[in-house]
C-alpha cells in the first residue's frame, strides 16, 4: 500500500516544537541558533541541530579555509569528533573549502507508517532537521547543501547539488566524508570489498584492522579489497559501553560506500567503490543527492537491532498496491546442489531440478503449512557459467531443461496451494539479464509466479565492473522497478547492500549480502563459527532482510560431506526463524531429513510476518534475544541464540498480552547438547505461560531456544 504523505500539522519546528512549520534564516541571523548549553567548544558559526529527546546533537560548522565540518554529541558527550566533508571530480577543482553559509532551514516530522511486511506492522519517524546552503567564496561559486536529520536512535546526513549554473554534471572521483572516531573502539566488520560481502565477521579493536590481509579467500567466486577500508554497517562499541553503527540509506545511482581505516588518527573516510572500466566512481547529473551516511547510536546492544532509523531515511512507497505478494515459508532444490546429491546442471546426469523431484517438495511442503517452492537449476545454461571467462548470453530465463517441465510444476502446485518461488542466476552478467528482464518477467506474470531469487555468482562481465559500483547499483534497482511492473517480488543473492529501499519498493523483499548457510556445505575455513550469527545480528541484519535459509536438521552433513556440519545445535536452526528476519523464510533441508522429527513442528508454526518486535536482550558477538508477535493471530514467537559460550538467560514475559493464557512449546538445548560434540539433543516441553511469567533457560554451547506462544482463546 502505498504510504500516505506526512500530515503538514504534525511537522515539528527543530527549535520550538509547538510551531509546525519550516524555518528559513539568513546567515546574518544564523548565529543567534548557537546553542550556548553545547559543551563542546567549537567555532563561532556553528550551527546544530538536537534528535527530538535531545539527547542526540549535531553541530555543523566552517573550518579555517572555508571547509565544512561536524560532530555528534550523545548526552553532552562527543562521539564523533571534528570530521569534515567534500569531494573530488574529474576535470574540475575539488569541493573541499573556501565554503561559506548562505542559510539554513530547519524542521522536522513525527508521523506513524505502516509497513506491508517487516518486523513491525507500525514505525514511527520522529526526527528533527537541519538544511544548511554552502556557496563557494571564489568563481564559479559552486553550491553545495547539506542537510542533517537527527532521531532518538542516531542520525543520517547527506549532501545535495542544488540545480546551478556552475555545474551541469559532475564526474566524482572521492567523496571525502569523514567519521573521526573518540577512541580505539572495539570493532566488528568484514573488508570493504568492492564484488562481495561474504566474509567472515572479525572482532577487533579498531586500531587493529586489517583488511589487506583478508585479500585472497578460497572460497569466494569474486573478490576484490583495494583499501584497508569496511564494508558497512559497520558496528563499535565504546570503552563507556555506548554502542555505534555506520552505514547508509537510500542507496540509488551512487556507489557504495566503503569506509577506509586511518588508524593512526582513529578516522574513517568514505571510499566509494569505483569502475576500472569508466575511470571513476560516480557520474550524475544536478541536481542530485549522495546516499544519506548514517550512525545509530544506543546505549546497548539490543538498541541498534530496535532502531528504525534506516528505513525511515528512505522515501514512502511508489507502489500503491503490493497484496500480491504475501509472506512465506519455503522449501526448494537448493541445499541438495550443496551437498552434491544432485546438480544445477543436466549434462552431470544427476539434474535435481525434474518435474519429479519438483512435484516431491511441493508434496512435503502442502502437508506442512509451507506454501512457497524454490527450484534452481530449471533452465538452460548451466553447463556454462562458473568459472567460465566468457558468459555472456549462457542464460535463458525462459528455456526449461527438457526434463522439468514449468507450466505443469505451476499447475500442481497451484492445486496444493504451494506457490513457484522463480530463480535467475545471472552469473554476473547483468546485460544477458537487463535483455530478458521484459520477456522473463512477462513469463512469470503470465503464470502467477510473484517472487524470484536473483543470483550473480562470479567476476562482473563486462570486466572492470564490480558489484558494489554505481554501474551495478543502477542494474539491481532496474531490476526492481521492472519486477514492480509485473508484480514480482526480488530476493538479491550476491546483491547490492541493503539501504532500507524496501520502504520504497517494498517488492525488494530480502536480500543474502553476507555469509550464508551455504558456506557450513563447501567452505574450507571450517564453515560459519559460532560466534558468526550472534555478530550478524547486529551487524549486516541492521541494513534490512536477511535470507539466511535455516532449518538444518541433519548437522553432521554425512555422508555427502565428510568434512562438512553445521556449527550450531538443532535448537539454534529452530531460534534463527525469529532471531533472522525475512518475509520469506526456507525450510533448507532436505525433506527426509525432516521425517519424524518432532522439532519440525516449530517450523510449521512460526510466523513470517510480524505485528511488532521486541528484542529482548544480548550482545554483539555473543548473544540475542528476541520475541516477534504475529500479524493476524496475535501469538508470539520468541529466539535466543548463542556463541561457541554456554550460557543462562532470564526471559521475562511481560511483553504478553494482559489476561491472556498462552499455550507455550519451548524447544530448547538438551543436557547433553553442544554445537559439534552432540549437536542434535533437544528437549521439548510444553507449559502455559502468561505475561507475569519469568523463566531461565540454559543455551549449550552454540546452541539456542525457540518458543511458540500461542493464545489461547
Amino acid at each position: 500500500m502505498k504510504e500516505k504523505p506526512p500530515d503538514d500539522a504534525r511537522i515539528r519546528h527543530i527549535l520550538d516544537a509547538k510551531k509546525p512549520t519550516m524555518n528559513k534564516t539568513i546567515f546574518p541571523i544564523l548565529l543567534l541558533l548557537v546553542f550556548i548549553s553545547c559543551k563542546e567548544t567549537l567555532p563561532d558559526n556553528t550551527v546544530r541541530v538536537d534528535s527530538p529527546d535531545k539527547n542526540i546533537s549535531a553541530s555543523i560548522f566552517l573550518l579555517n579555509g572555508g571547509v565544512p565540518a561536524y560532530t555528534v554529541s550523545y548526552d553532552g558527550k562527543t562521539v564523533i569528533d571534528t570530521s569534515t566533508l567534500g569531494f573530488e571530480f574529474k576535470d574540475m577543482p575539488p569541493l573541499t573549502g573556501n565554503m561559506e553559509l548562505v542559510a539554513t532551514e530547519t524542521g522536522g516530522e513525527n508521523v506513524t507508517w505502516e509497513m506491508p511486511w517487516g518486523e513491525q506492522r507500525k514505525v514511527v519517524n520522529n526526527y528533527s532537521e537541519l538544511l544548511i546552503q554552502m556557496k563557494e567564496i571564489p568563481a564559479p561559486n559552486r553550491l553545495l547543501n547539506l542537510r542533517f536529520r537527527v532521531y532518538d536512535d542516531g542520525l543520517g546526513f547527506r549532501m545535495e547539488f542544488p540545480e546551478q549554473p556552475a555545474m551541469q554534471e559532475v564526474v566524482i572521483m572521492d567523496e571525502n566524508t569523514q567519521f573521526k572516531l573518540t577512541g580505539d573502539h572495539t570493532c566488528w566488520w568484514i573488508p570493504g570489498d568492492w564484488d562481495i560481502y561474504e566474509h567472515l565477521y572479525n572482532t577487533t579493536k579498531f586500531s587493529e584492522i586489517d583488511a589487506i590481509a583478508k585479500r585472497n579467500h578460497p572460497d569466494l567466486a569474486q573478490s576484490y579489497i583495494p583499501e584497508n577500508a569496511v564494508n558497512t554497517p559497520v558496528t563499535m562499541r565504546t570503552a563507556d559501553g555506548l554502542h555505534l553503527s555506520f552505514h547508509e540509506a537510500a542507496l540509488v545511482d551512487y556507489a557504495d560506500m566503503t569506509l577506509k581505516v586511518d588508524k593512526e588518527h582513529l578516522t574513517m573516510q568514505s571510499e566509494l567503490v569505483g569502475s576500472d572500466r569508466l575511470g571513476y566512481k560516480v557520474k550524475r547529473s544536478l541536481p542530485f543527492t549522495t546516499p544519506w551516511r548514517t550512525i545509530q547510536i544506543s546505549e546497548d546492544a539490543k538498541g541498534l537491532l530496535a532502531s528504525r532509523l534506516i528505513l525511515n531515511l528512505n522515501e514512502p512507497s511508489k507502489l500503491d498496491d503490493v497484496s500480491w505478494f504475501k509472506p512465506k515459508k519455503y522449501v526448494g532444490i537448493w541445499w541438495e546442489m550443496h551437498l552434491n546429491k544432485s546438480t544445477w546442471d543436466m549434462a552431470s546426469g544427476r539434474h535435481g531440478a525434474t518435474t519429479e523431484n519438483a512435484k516431491r517438495y511441493i508434496d512435503f511442503a502442502a502437508a506442512n503449512n509451507i506454501t512457497g517452492v524454490l527450484v534452481e537449476g530449471w533452465n538452460t545454461g548451466w553447463e556454462h557459467w562458473i568459472g567460465f571467462e566468457d558468459r555472456e548470453g549462457v542464460f535463458d530465463f525462459v528455456t526449461p531443461y527438457p526434463d522439468y517441465n514449468l507450466e505443469e510444476v505451476v499447475r500442481y502446485g497451484r492445486e496444493k496451494g504451494v506457490d513457484l518461488i522463480m530463480h535467475h542466476e545471472t552469473s554476473a552478467a547483468p546485460r544477458t539479464y537487463e535483455q530478458q528482464l521484459d520477456t522473463a518477467y512477462a513469463l512469470m506474470q503470465k503464470l502467477g509466479i510473484h517472487s524470484v531469487k536473483t543470483g550473480y555468482v562470479g567476476k562482473i562481465i563486462p570486466k572492470g565492473e564490480y558489484h558494489h559500483g554505481q554501474w551495478m547499483v543502477n542494474h539491481y534497482q532496474k531490476v526492481i522497478e521492472t519486477a514492480a511492473k509485473y508484480q514480482v517480488a526480488v530476493n538479491a543473492h550476491e546483491p547490492i547492500k541493503d539501504t532500507g529501499l524496501r520502504r520504497t519498493w517494498p517488492n525488494f523483499i530480502s536480500r543474502e549480502g553476507m555469509r550464508g548457510q551455504e558456506f557450513n556445505a563447501w567452505a574450507s575455513d571450517g564453515g560459519n563459527p559460532p560466534e558468526h550469527l550472534p555478530i550478524v545480528a547486529f551487524t549486516r541484519m541492521l541494513g534490512g532482510p536477511f535470507d539466511f535459509t535455516p532449518g538444518i536438521f541433519h548437522i553432521k552433513l554425512k555422508p555427502y560431506k565428510e568434512k562438512n556440519q553445521i556449527n550450531t545445535t538443532l535448537a539454534q536452526q529452530l531460534a534463527l526463524y525469529v532471531v533472522i528476519y525475512s518475509p520469506i523464510e526456507m525450510a533448507a533441508d532436505l525433506p527426509e531429513h525432516y521425517e519424524n522429527q518432532p522439532a519440525f513442528q516449530f517450523i510449521r508454526d512460526v510466523g513470517v510476518d510480524w505485528e511488532k518486535t521486541e528484542v529482548l536482550d544480548g550482545e554483539v558477538g555473543d548473544f540475542v534475544t528476541i520475541a516477534r508477535q504475529e500479524k493476524g493471530t496475535g501469538n508470539w514467537f520468541v529466539g535466543s541464540i548463542t556463541d561457541e559460550n554456554s550460557r543462562n538467560i532470564t526471559i521475562n514475559f511481560d511483553f504478553l498480552e494482559k489476561g491472556v493464557q498462552y499455550k507455550a512449546a519451548i524447544y530448547k538445548d538438551g543436557p547433553n547438547a553442544h554445537w559439534n560434540d552432540n549437536p542434535t539433543d533437544i528437549s521439548i516441553e510444553e507449559a502455559t505461560i502468561t505475561r507475569s511469567d519469568e523463566l531461565e533457560f540454559r543455551l549449550a554451547p552454540g546452541g539456542g531456544l525457540a518458543i511458540s506462544l500461542m493464545k489461547v482463546e
